[in-house]
């Protein structure tokens, strides 16, 4: 179950969200739901950020690393390759992305 309000996970039984205080509301989900493969209602939407928690540099591949679900090394390994492409287009990319992307 999430938060209507803020989209945090909950337990089944909560009554109120731990993040905002909001009353939790429980929607039932349709009998279809689950066949379906598109995404959840309830899902919150994942945001592109830098995260800083388990930042190297800037926090950058940590948050592309979070928002596509991969493994923190591979995607570090992935900019070293494009920064190793000649007109250097990680290296651009990634400092657009330090100025451009949130902090957590």
């Amino acid at each position: 179950m999430f938060c209507t309000s803020c989209g945090t996970r909950l337990n089944e039984s909560a009554r109120f969200c731990i993040a905002c205080g909001k009353p939790a509301v429980a929607v039932p989900e349709p009998a279809s739901s689950q066949a379906n493969a598109g995404p959840q209602p309830n899902t919150p939407a994942r945001k592109l950020r830098r995260v800083l928690a388990t930042k190297k540099v800037a926090g950058v591949c940590a948050g592309f690393a979070e928002y596509f679900d991969m493994d923190l090394t591979l995607m570090r390994l992935i900019w070293v390759g494009l920064l190793l492409v000649p007109p250097h287009i990680g290296l651009v990319a990634y400092i657009i992305s330090w100025v451009v992307l949130p902090k957590e």
